[in-house]
């Protein structure tokens, strides 16, 4: 654990999920793979067109129509799930689907994805951890993505769960920050915040007024642009502070 700002007294703490209290790269991937068979599966069922039939359905093939529904509503970079569906539909509308039934597939496509997206073990280390922490201070989970934190098995340890979403922008946008100090009944700098993300954690906490805890562990979130309070090796380091 390394000390870059004074830590002053909290009174709770929230956590990002992907890739501060589990790896989340090889969960992706697998799911990525299992999306891959799901569609190579269901689309020669509704597309008579010859051409498709050696189509890989990867996220290479899909990034086009992310840009696409990007480019018609910008608005969806802070809906993850919503960004998906409208992906999967203009990709199977170019495809010579319908409207109408490209919009249906791509819902039930939606659905395949969230139940393998979430179909993983948390280490146990983490339950105790997060048991632990839950003994001494209100933990709460903020989170970019769209993990089921009830499938996952840790979603009794937090008083409340949020997602950016329609209603949430994106971390490190202050909504979910705001929405959970008011929702604690705390100041700003009374929420330690732990994450993993340099832009979205650290930058998106401080700039909420939060204190802030970098995990390192897993190298996969954007650099530090601005010093966290401290910065963990380990999420588990957290135990320390009790």
């Amino acid at each position: 654990m390394k000390f870059y700002r004074r830590l002053t007294p909290f009174k709770a703490i929230s956590f990002d999920l992907d890739d501060t209290l589990y790896s989340n790269f090889p969960i992706m991937m697998a799911t990525d793979e299992k999306m891959v068979a799901y569609f190579a599966s269901i689309l020669p069922n509704y597309l008579s067109n010859s051409d498709h039939t050696t189509t890989v359905y990867d996220a290479r093939f899909w990034m086009p129509f992310k840009k696409q529904a990007l480019k018609n509503n910008p608005e969806l970079i802070h809906d993850v799930a919503q960004m998906r569906v409208e992906s999967y539909q203009l990709g199977m509308t170019s495809m010579g689907m319908s409207n109408a039934l490209a919009r249906e597939v791509a819902v039930k496509a939606l659905k395949h994805f969230e139940i393998h997206r979430s179909d993983f073990v948390v280490p146990e280390h983490i339950h105790r951890l997060l048991s632990r922490l839950a003994q001494k201070w209100p933990l709460v989970a903020i989170s970019n993505g769209n993990v089921n934190t009830n499938t996952i098995g840790i979603n009794q340890y937090f008083t409340s769960v949020y997602h950016a979403d329609s209603e949430n922008k994106q971390k490190p946008f202050p909504d979910m920050f705001e929405k959970a100090c008011k929702a604690l009944n705390i100041l700003p700098h009374e929420l330690l915040h732990v994450g993993d993300c340099g832009r979205s954690d650290i930058l998106g906490g401080i700039l909420a007024g939060c204190q802030t805890a970098w995990v390192s562990s897993y190298d996969v979130g954007k650099p530090l642009s601005i010093l966290p309070n401290i910065e963990l090796s380990n999420v588990a380091d957290l135990q320390r502070l009790l």
